[in-house]
């Protein structure tokens, strides 16, 4: 199953790669669509529908949300939709497979690094490089102490009545921790993360499609994640999101959230 999801998602990302594609706004020039993004998730859904017969989905354009069923495709086609619109590197293809309510597989392609980072629950998660053709590399998150993390981190894009608690927390972390930074794609994020080149996460508010794959990434690359209060996370939800690349670097985070949240 995870061999032909990986054969999937990069055949979806050759309609990824391509200037020619229209922008349209969602709501406002914060949150846009591209004619690539719809392309891309009706091909995955088309695609994993066979793949699967009789799952549901859970898709971020065009309101795609079929909940009712035992497996459940979580699909996010362009994570970073803005970043790809500008020709930023960072954006990818996201697609998780829930069964019941757990994670099994996940794929997470960024086409434009040539990095596929992939996982099923309970057998580790990897890094590959399909264009290059470089053997898989097995992911582990780094071991460093919270005084020498980088955190990836986000001022609530969509919701920038947040900004200023986002800000406050941003602060906190960034006085007891190594440094700050901001790739403008969540999953592309958590995934580094898993990859071991940061070891802190947190934004306030994130859709389902944006962290359902990258979350089973990090988990078997030996990360941990939550949601603001430190529980487990929901994915069909939209969830506040921290994650860290140990127990102790989380509930360090989820102190410095807690305090500026209550």
């Amino acid at each position: 199953m995870l061999e032909s999801l990986i054969n999937i998602v990069i055949e979806a990302s050759s309609l990824m790669l391509t200037d020619d594609f229209q922008v349209t706004e969602k709501d406002g020039v914060s949150n846009i669509v591209t004619s690539s993004d719809i392309a891309v998730q009706e091909f995955l859904r088309v695609r994993l529908g066979e793949l699967l017969p009789d799952c549901g989905f859970l898709c971020e354009e065009e309101d795609q949300h079929d909940l009712g069923h035992e497996y459940v495709w979580i699909v996010d086609p362009i994570d970073g939709t803005a970043n790809y619109a500008r020709g930023i590197r960072e954006c990818g293809i996201c697609v998780g497979l829930r069964h019941n309510s757990e994670m099994e597989l996940a794929a997470v392609y960024l086409p434009r690094t040539d990095e596929l980072f992939t996982a099923e629950r309970g057998k580790g998660a990897f890094l590959h490089h399909p264009q290059s053709g470089k053997p898989a590399k097995r992911l582990h998150v780094s071991e460093r102490p919270f005084t020498d993390c980088v955190m990836f981190t986000a001022l609530s894009l969509y919701h920038k009545e947040y900004a200023q608690v986002c800000s406050d927390v941003i602060y906190n972390v960034f006085m007891q921790c190594n440094d700050i930074r901001r790739f403008g794609s969540a999953a592309s994020e958590i995934c580094y993360l898993a990859k071991g080149v940061c070891e802190l996460f947190f934004e306030y508010i994130l859709s389902p499609w944006d962290f359902a794959a990258a979350s089973l990434i990090l988990e078997e690359a030996g990360g941990v994640l939550c949601d603001l209060q430190g529980k487990p996370l929901d994915h069909t939800k939209p969830s506040g999101i921290l994650a860290a690349n140990n127990k102790e670097n989380l509930d360090r985070l989820v102190a410095i959230v807690s305090k500026r949240l209550s």
